[in-house]
């Protein structure tokens, strides 16, 4: 994660967050006489928290296990590209 000082974000914050949000990587900003903080794309914020809620989710990581078990065997079932098509 890239870092930058906290006057160096206030005095190009335009371009530091369209760089954030382009790049889709955090930036951790720092302050003199404080606590760091990080800067996140919106989209990115999302899709990390549904990833730690499954991560957290005990059922879902199950499934998951299960799923990639049978697929590792060869018993699970794949989708032609024909029957795809027709799904949608």
């Amino acid at each position: 994660m890239d870092t930058i000082s906290v006057n160096k974000f206030r005095d190009n914050m335009k371009s530091v967050v369209e760089e954030v949000i382009n790049r889709h990587e955090p930036l951790k900003v720092t302050r003199r006489a404080g606590d760091a903080f990080v800067v996140i794309s919106a989209d990115d914020w999302e899709r990390e928290q549904e990833t730690l809620y499954v991560l957290q989710n005990q059922s879902l990581m199950q499934q998951i296990a299960r799923s990639l078990e049978t697929h590792n065997c060869g018993i699970g079932s794949m989708c032609s590209t024909q029957h795809y098509q027709q799904k949608r």
